[in-house]
């Protein structure tokens, strides 16, 4: 089968597009005819090991682990392993895998669930990682309650668009952060008021936030908290920038060492594969109330291209490979 190969860490001249052994499908697995699968941030510093963080939480100190990269995806079932009962050959798919950008993947049972019926394979091969980590940090790091004000920086990428339309979902009054050629798509998606970062400053004092979602972002702690009203709460998605061994956690261990101190919540999270919340996504896409977002579709072949492109951080929602 063909696949994105990686047997070194580094840029993108790294993956090689070649052919590989087709895998078979253990105790508890799927094999999976692949469809589609995306494209996060998270795919560049896998392929990069940076922040060296990542090579000491397992992921491979000199090489990686995995050699093919890839999570998110949507297929159809080819076979199943001992111990499946909730799949079987033929049902459309989607969800968590290890090797995503190939022609065929292996995934728990655990770790998918059907794929919504009103999706192409392309669409919900968007949905998994971003909207999982939406939904995570507004429900459970951020408790958003209905009449809150939520206001979500990075409102046009990847999570930001998906957390726009959960917000709304869950009562609370949104405004999303974004640049002035992506306000039109930020309103499209429910937000109640849109800020142009390029003009204005969401923490100049005009308006006070209940919850504020950060997604990958690198402000300093001091200008979100400004934002923020007295007992608000800060939930910090992911993070660029920073040292090489740290990276963006950084932010993140300066907030949990902060927030004994001060009145406001700040909270960094990272999402958890969790069957139950991709079945709660899977009903909300099914009923409408939660729609992703496509910026563009690459080839398998063009993979390192896809992966140079989100690195530029300015995605219109999700980057999608269609295999």
């Amino acid at each position: 089968m063909k696949a994105i190969v990686q047997d070194s860490y580094g840029s993108a001249e790294v993956l090689e597009f070649k052919d590989v052994p087709e895998p078979a499908a253990g105790p508890g697995e799927l094999l999976v005819r692949v469809r589609a699968a995306s494209v996060d941030p998270g795919v560049w510093h896998l392929m990069t090991g940076k922040a060296y963080l990542i090579r000491l939480m397992g992921f491979g100190l000199r090489a990686p682990k995995v050699r093919i990269r890839g999570r998110d995806f949507a297929g159809r079932v080819e076979a199943v392993g001992e111990g499946v009962t909730r799949f079987r050959p033929g049902d459309e798919v989607f969800g968590w895998c290890e090797g995503a950008f190939a022609e065929y993947a292996c995934a728990r049972q655990d770790k998918v669930a059907p794929k919504p019926s009103n999706l192409t394979f392309e669409e919900a091969a968007a949905v998994p990682i971003s909207a999982i980590t939406a939904l995570q940090a507004l429900r459970d790091a951020g408790k958003v309650r209905p009449g809150q004000h939520v206001l979500v920086i990075g409102a046009s990428g990847g999570v930001g668009t998906f957390a726009v339309r959960l917000a709304k979902l869950f009562g609370a009054r949104v405004t999303g952060v974004c640049g002035t050629a992506k306000a039109d798509l930020v309103r499209s998606l429910g937000a109640d008021e849109v800020v142009d970062y390029t003009r204005e400053d969401f923490a100049d004092g005009s308006s006070r936030y209940d919850l504020i979602l950060d997604t990958a972002g690198n402000r300093p702690l001091s200008h979100l908290r400004r934002a923020l009203t007295r007992d608000g709460t800060l939930v910090i998605v992911g993070g660029e920038g920073g040292g090489k061994w740290l990276g963006g956690t950084e932010r993140l261990l300066r907030a949990a060492l902060l927030t004994p101190f001060v009145s406001q919540r700040l909270r960094g999270m990272f999402a958890v594969e969790r069957q139950d919340d991709l079945e709660f996504l899977r009903k909300a896409v099914e009923a409408g109330e939660v729609t992703p977002v496509i910026d563009r579709t690459y080839s398998l072949a063009e993979v390192p291209d896809a992966i140079r492109y989100v690195h530029k951080g300015h995605t219109r929602g999700k980057v999608v490979v269609t295999v």
